[in-house]
């Protein structure tokens, strides 16, 4: 392509190839084969939602019943389990389908928006809960310590086993990860009324139920804010976090032929899958050159790049790149 205007129709394209000539946008996919890990994500999530989902009647009924704070937190955070689950399986499942003529990089955002929603929904129970336990400070409820104990313990085995089931894949995607910080919560907060249940059975300390309480909502509160951050700046399409725009510039203005860069965006599809777009002025350039962009981009994390080469008379407007 000269310096027209550049459109890539990602829909079109089989990923895992690269276009590339002088005066022209050169483009190479990384591989996206992502069908085995997406399956085994899908099962990970599966179990640990019927485990939850299973335990969520009884903890809730027992919450009631006990009249506990730390209970009825762990109760909150655990239906906000089972719905971030479903939420997360439900956004895997459409996050898999193929790119097509609307959504040419297909639906794998649809994990962020998963994210940012759990997120969202768990910071509004831990804001919640610090809230009631201001109140019980004030005004302390009387709580029964065996049905609390008896459901925090069966509470703390369903957590650990989701927590492990959903371990492998928590690196993988903010959606996966949002889903194993749900979980986590859980099992800190189980470990918690575990610990006040055992307290105001032995020393009849009711204050204990709420400080408990509190003390779970602010371990999810921060953990919780930053997932939110980090799914929001992707759906903004902001720099991916932790690379360093500049010195990508610079990199790739130190390249050889390069006299300058312009229009240079990095952004992520969804977490993990970062992508590049610029417009390199290089006037003497040949092929070579779009093969050292891509051993830049892979340095800082980028699998897919969009490069347009121009001569020194072309216009910074010219061959803008399309953006997700």
């Amino acid at each position: 392509m000269t310096s027209g205007a550049a459109e890539h129709d990602h829909a079109e394209h089989d990923h895992g190839h690269e276009h590339s000539g002088q005066g022209h946008a050169g483009q190479r996919h990384g591989g996206h084969d992502h069908n085995h890990g997406a399956n085994a994500n899908a099962r990970q999530l599966t179990l640990a939602l019927l485990l939850t989902g299973g335990f969520l009647i009884v903890e809730v009924t027992y919450a009631f019943i006990s009249g506990s704070l730390a209970l009825l937190s762990d109760a909150g955070h655990m239906l906000t389990d089972a719905a971030a689950l479903a939420l997360s399986l439900l956004a895997l499942r459409v996050g898999a389908r193929p790119a097509d003529a609307r959504r040419t990089f297909g639906y794998r955002r649809a994990e962020v928006l998963a994210a940012a929603l759990n997120a969202g929904a768990l910071f509004a129970v831990g804001i919640y809960v610090l809230v009631e336990a201001a109140r019980r400070f004030a005004q302390p409820v009387e709580v029964q310590a065996t049905p609390m104990l008896i459901v925090a313990v069966l509470g703390l085995t369903v957590n650990l086993i989701s927590a492990r089931i959903l371990a492998g894949g928590q690196g993988e995607s903010l959606n996966m990860r949002s889903a194993y910080l749900e979980v986590m919560g859980d099992l800190l907060g189980s470990v918690a009324v575990i610990v006040g249940a055992l307290l105001i059975r032995f020393t009849g300390w009711t204050w204990v139920d709420p400080l408990l309480g509190a003390g779970i909502g602010l371990w999810v509160l921060p953990r919780t804010w930053a997932l939110l951050r980090a799914s929001v700046n992707i759906l903004l399409e902001g720099v991916p976090r932790g690379l360093d725009l500049n010195a990508l510039r610079a990199e790739l203005r130190a390249l050889p032929g390069v006299e300058d860069v312009h229009d240079l965006h990095v952004w992520s599809v969804t977490g993990g899958v970062n992508n590049l777009t610029a417009h390199l002025v290089a006037p003497t350039a040949g092929d070579t050159l779009l093969r050292e962009v891509e051993e830049v981009a892979a340095r800082f994390g980028i699998a897919h790049s969009t490069v347009q080469i121009e001569g020194p008379d072309a216009h910074a407007t010219g061959g803008a790149a399309l953006h997700p």
